[in-house]
């Protein structure tokens, strides 16, 4: 199996840039919860051994990500992490909420970044970033080892985020810590049962099962 390497850092840092961040959002398509961004940052010198794997963060269990987020944390140069809360997501759509986290996770990551690797898009509106100063990798979380690393991270932060939130007796019966917020059928069933709660992403939810009809939940 052919992992992420450093093949589009090397390329970027020819052109003079230095500070090169891999990002990757999680949480996009959920039915609650916020949405994460993260952005790591490399020394492309820097030389380790036995390093743990490093992947697209859907590709590796919840063991191996522990481990990667741990080495990541201590070996990047710099990371950031940036969300966008539910009423962001309901207020200005899962699009823009994105952009809104990934933002925060550049500015998060403390110092200047001279050029980003995105999974898929663009973000737009960032001091510094123009286009000219990001690439988008379709599926680069399984092509840049920043990428990678970015989705790690954020999907580790957020997976606790999410069982953290379970633990809160309102929102227990969702089971937010076992499907993190995901519209698994126990999840939809528990919403037909209960309807939503202030962290569902309600115009999602109701345009998936395609009805305005759920009360709020207490």
């Amino acid at each position: 199996m052919n992992l992420p390497d450093f093949s589009f850092e090397k390329t970027v840092s020819k052109k003079g840039y230095r500070i090169i961040a891999g990002m990757d959002e999680v949480g996009r398509g959920c039915f609650a919860g916020p949405v994460v961004a993260g952005a790591v940052v490399f020394g492309l010198n820097d030389k380790w051994e036995n390093p743990p794997k490093i992947n697209d963060s859907k590709k590796l269990t919840p063991r191996q990500r522990e481990i990667a987020d741990k080495w990541i944390r201590k070996n990047a140069l710099v990371f950031g992490i940036g969300k966008s809360s539910v009423a962001q997501i309901n207020k200005f759509g899962i699009k823009k909420a994105s952009e809104i986290a990934f933002r925060k996770a550049i500015k998060n990551c403390g110092i200047e970044i001279n050029y980003i690797l995105i999974d898929a898009f663009y973000v737009p509106y960032v001091r510094g970033l123009r286009r000219k100063n990001q690439k988008p990798i379709i599926k680069g979380d399984t092509k840049s080892i920043s990428i990678a690393a970015a989705s790690i991270i954020a999907k580790v932060y957020r997976d606790k985020l999410m069982a953290k939130l379970s633990n809160n007796r309102k929102y227990k019966k969702y089971g937010w810590d076992k499907n993190k917020g995901y519209g698994t059928l126990i999840h939809r069933n528990v919403i037909q049962k209960y309807g939503l709660t202030r962290l569902h992403r309600k115009k999602f939810v109701e345009s998936y099962f395609n009805n305005s009809s759920f009360s709020q939940a207490r």
